[in-house]
């Protein structure tokens, strides 16, 4: 072998155990630095770790006083597993785990905690952006472990057969299991919230008779039997265009074309019914049992008095959602529920009491106005929508005065005395809740009208309409002339009875009513 091929011989051995000790050395640093990143991951995966950026002040005293936490099995449940999608799916736990992170880090540097509405962020609204539904799956293997109830059981059986096809989540029923919540409830409400059994009643208090209504003018109403009076605003019958023209910002087709509408002089409620007006009326006629509604109805219809009348069952849980109750609107009740009260109301106090025609609603909204509010401003200065309102912030000086919507609600419902009434004197027309009309929503029904229609109210259709906005709405979304509707199926899309409640909605917080009174025939309505 020539000296050459000798020298190369050496040289391609050196490169052969250079390159090897290369790769050993590269093994390492790899094995290293896969071992740091786990090791950076667990350690950024304990309860320590997120309570480092998460300046929630009570979330780890509520973690710690709940279910996940203090249960029987003695398994308690971490940060991870409930906030992240579980590691059989490595991809989403991480990304998960590195978007969440960033946020809160960003959050932690830029944020001022005591700004910040915790309230709100414990809503169910917000709370399911961060539980995945298959991390309760991926524990909550077994439904029906021993010792279950038997609502357990009808609820837990209603999940499985409609779990994919409705996406529920596991949280809309259990939102207080991974941080206690003194004020949610989760099963059947037993009496009335804030009411004791042992509570002595003062009767000398209670109204003996409704109040006289001589002449059409204001009045403040009694309801016999009770200490609750609410305001009732005489509204003068006329003439206005309802709808809206199609330059009016944000218009909606349903919301055309203009017409006019005439108005039989009408009687509307002050503020929206109260929980102090809905719990009288639910215990004096509240029902035990689950009545199909026809019989309700044809029972309803025979009663002689109101005794007869058959009202709601419990509600699961507390329906003021722990907001409070008082003189707050009352919440999460059927349209059927809202008219049984009017009849209630209407037995008790001898008087006509019912839900608002769509056309008594705009006209009572408007205050005797023909602008997209019945104050001064645009919703295009007010309105979130499109992308240059989200970076330059709207206005919200005039509309807080009167609307309670996004901006000021707090995320939940709010006493009348926050806003300022309307040119008729009515409170809280747009935005907190929206409200009950005694018509069906039909898309077309101002297009079928012609001329100057009188007292219209639409019959047909399968959704009753809905007016006002609520609480989450944008400003858009409140205008007077905006039309929604109910959507029965997905309001008690969560609802597990069998058959489903004809009294409380399970999955809608913002619907309530307020009543109007027909005038007695025998009124000076000039």
């Amino acid at each position: 072998m020539s000296k050459r091929a000798r020298r190369n011989r050496r040289t391609d051995k050196k490169y052969h155990q250079r390159k090897g000790l290369f790769l050993i050395i590269g093994i390492l640093i790899g094995i290293v630095f896969v071992a740091a990143l786990y090791q950076t991951s667990v350690y950024f995966s304990t309860n320590e770790s997120c309570m480092m950026c998460h300046v929630h002040p009570h979330a780890e005293e509520s973690w710690m006083l709940s279910v996940h936490v203090n249960n029987g099995s003695g398994v308690m449940v971490n940060c991870v597993d409930c906030h992240l999608p579980p590691k059989d799916d490595t991809w989403a736990h991480y990304s998960a785990k590195a978007a969440l992170g960033m946020r809160d880090l960003w959050g932690y540097l830029t944020k001022d905690p005591a700004e910040i509405d915790w309230d709100k962020k414990s809503e169910l609204e917000h709370a399911v952006k961060y539980i995945p539904n298959e991390s309760c799956v991926k524990c909550h293997q077994n439904l029906f472990p021993q010792g279950i109830t038997d609502d357990g059981i009808t609820a837990h059986l209603y999940y499985e057969e409609n779990a994919e096809k409705l996406d529920l989540q596991c949280i809309s029923c259990h939102l207080d299991a991974g941080h206690y919540n003194p004020n949610y409830s989760h099963g059947q409400m037993t009496g009335i919230p804030g009411v004791t059994g042992s509570a002595a009643v003062d009767t000398s208090l209670f109204y003996k008779e409704a109040t006289p209504v001589a002449t059409f003018a204001d009045y403040t109403e009694q309801i016999p039997g009770t200490a609750v009076s609410f305001n009732m605003i005489a509204v003068k019958g006329g003439t206005f265009t309802m709808g809206s023209p199609e330059k009016e910002p944000f218009h909606n087709p349903d919301e055309s074309p203009q017409h006019e509408v005439s108005l039989s002089p009408f009687f509307m409620a002050e503020v929206e019914t109260t929980w102090d007006q809905y719990w009288v009326f639910y215990a004096e006629t509240m029902s035990e049992g689950r009545t199909p509604p026809e019989t309700v109805y044809e029972n309803n219809l025979k009663a002689m008095g109101v005794d007869a009348i058959s009202g709601p069952t419990p509600p699961f849980g507390y329906p003021d959602q722990g907001w409070g109750q008082g003189d707050r609107p009352a919440i999460t009740m059927t349209h059927y529920a809202a008219e049984t009260f009017c009849q209630w109301l209407s037995e008790k106090t001898g008087k006509k009491y019912r839900l608002p025609t769509e056309a008594e609603w705009e006209y009572a909204a408007r205050g005797g106005t023909q602008t997209p509010y019945f104050f001064p401003g645009s919703p295009k200065d007010f309105s979130d929508q499109g992308f240059m309102r989200n970076i330059f912030k709207p206005k919200t000086d005039s509309i807080t005065a009167y609307v309670v919507y996004d901006k000021n609600s707090d995320g939940r419902t709010q006493s009348p005395s926050v806003v300022k009434t309307n040119p008729f004197g009515l409170k809280n027309m747009l935005g907190n809740v929206m409200e009950y009309t005694s018509d069906k929503y039909d898309p077309e029904a101002y297009a079928k009208r012609s001329g100057a229609t009188h007292n219209p109210r639409v019959t047909e259709g399968e959704e009753w309409v809905v007016r006002g906005g609520l609480y989450s709405s944008d400003a858009a979304d409140v205008r007077s002339a905006s039309r929604s509707h109910t959507q029965h199926d997905a309001w008690l899309k969560t609802d597990p009875q069998q058959p489903k409640s004809i009294w409380w909605y399970s999955d809608i917080k913002g619907i309530g009513f307020r009543v109007v009174c027909e005038p007695d025939s025998s009124l000076n309505l000039n």
